[in-house]
């Protein structure tokens, strides 16, 4: 994908639930390969409701969303794996790489990730919550997306492993573009090329 290329645009956005207050009015965004946008905002503030309606889980009420492809990092990652089926299987099943490819960047993501490549070969319960969202990540790279939506990815992850994933997902800004959805502002400034804060558009609404 070329660099500057638009992964995702946002125009006029409007979504509430039900009768209740709105929670985007008007909302706009764009994000191009090579940009990491970060969402803040406190609890209830509408992070995940808008990762919803670009994963395409909810339906917004007036506007439009288009967008190229999509890879997420859940922030629950028991929620984004089977229970009957063994982890590898699973990255495989959505994997669209050749084997030898596929084996190439398996390794490479592995030690990125800090995995220790027999965990791929277990099922969810024999896991740590951190080692299956290590492996929710790697699926989520290994699936070469153009927009990689990354939900409060690293809060299941002590500090320096947390870091160590951090940095690999901003090396993935060559080849796509990033929308971080965080409650973690000190993240946000670190890694992003803008910020928008729901807050304040929770109050300008």
């Amino acid at each position: 994908m070329n660099i500057e290329q638009t992964v995702l645009k946002i125009d006029n956005l409007s979504f509430g639930y039900h009768n209740k207050k709105l929670i985007y009015k008007n909302f706009n965004l764009e994000l191009k390969c090579g940009e990491l946008v970060s969402i803040v905002g406190s609890s209830g503030s509408g992070k995940s409701t808008l990762f919803e309606l670009i994963s395409g889980n909810l339906k917004p009420q007036n506007g439009e969303i288009k967008k190229k492809k999509i890879s997420s990092i859940y922030q629950d990652p028991y929620s984004s794996f089977h229970p009957s089926f063994k982890i590898i299987e699973q990255i495989k099943d959505v994997v669209d790489i050749d084997l030898k490819s596929f084996d190439k960047n398996l390794d490479e993501k592995i030690n990125s990730l800090s995995l220790n490549k027999e965990l791929l070969y277990k099922k969810t319960h024999e896991l740590s919550g951190g080692q299956l969202q290590r492996c929710s990540i790697l699926r989520a790279l290994l699936m070469q997306p153009d927009l990689l939506l990354v939900d409060e990815a690293t809060s299941a992850l002590d500090n320096i492993v947390a870091l160590n994933v951090m940095k690999l997902i901003v090396k993935q800004l060559d080849r796509c573009g990033i929308l971080l959805i965080t409650h973690d502002m000190n993240l946000a400034k670190w890694c992003s090329d803008n910020i928008i804060n729901l807050n304040e558009i929770i109050t300008e609404n």
